[in-house]
């Protein structure tokens, strides 16, 4: 015997309500201003970079013991490492707007990264400890004789920052955290 099913339980997108599918892209809508923000003003300094410089020296602190270019590498590593961890670990969870703020932080900290590392030859950011503190992008890229490659190194992470932004943006198409029906309803010992 074949039954028809109410429209609101069927699995079908187009019986999904509009207001629905469009809630699973709240969290884009937050974020693209911001994303694009960010983009277009490469350089300026927010209270975000606050916690970032933060993440930032935790990075050197830890890979201390590792010698010298670890270490120096240290803070760029721990800036992508801390929001892959979160995205890793909203993503597990299934919450997709943690998994999109972590995301757009993650872009964020590689833009910061590109002015960084764009700085290498020139070495006018003012630098947490002074004159008396190697600048880190300056002394690797020096150390591997790349450091005439600086812009293309800081557009490449540019680059990345941006894909970031798009993916932080994006990602309701390929994560989808709520099913677009309504499930059958159980009913244990009924029937």
């Amino acid at each position: 015997m074949v039954t028809a099913m109410h429209p609101r339980l069927s699995p079908s997108r187009s019986s999904v309500p509009w207001r629905n599918r469009l809630g699973n892209w709240a969290g884009s809508l937050v974020l693209l201003p911001a994303c694009l923000w960010f983009a277009a003003n490469r350089g300026t300094f927010t209270l975000l970079d606050n916690a970032d410089l933060l993440l930032h020296e935790a990075g050197h602190l830890f890979l201390r013991p590792f010698g010298t270019y670890p270490m120096l590498a240290g803070g760029t590593l721990m800036q992508c490492f801390v929001p892959l961890l979160m995205a890793w670990h909203f993503r597990r969870n299934d919450y997709r707007f943690g998994v999109q703020v972590s995301l757009f932080w993650l872009g964020h900290n590689l833009v910061n990264i590109s002015v960084y590392a764009a700085d290498a030859r020139a070495q006018v950011l003012p630098l947490l400890g002074g004159d008396r503190v190697l600048h880190d992008w300056h002394t690797m890229l020096g150390r591997f004789g790349m450091l005439e490659q600086d812009q293309a190194i800081a557009f490449l992470f540019f680059g990345l920052g941006l894909l970031a932004f798009a993916r932080a943006v994006l990602l309701p198409l390929t994560m989808r955290t709520e099913p677009d029906y309504l499930p059958e309803p159980q009913w244990p010992g009924v029937f």
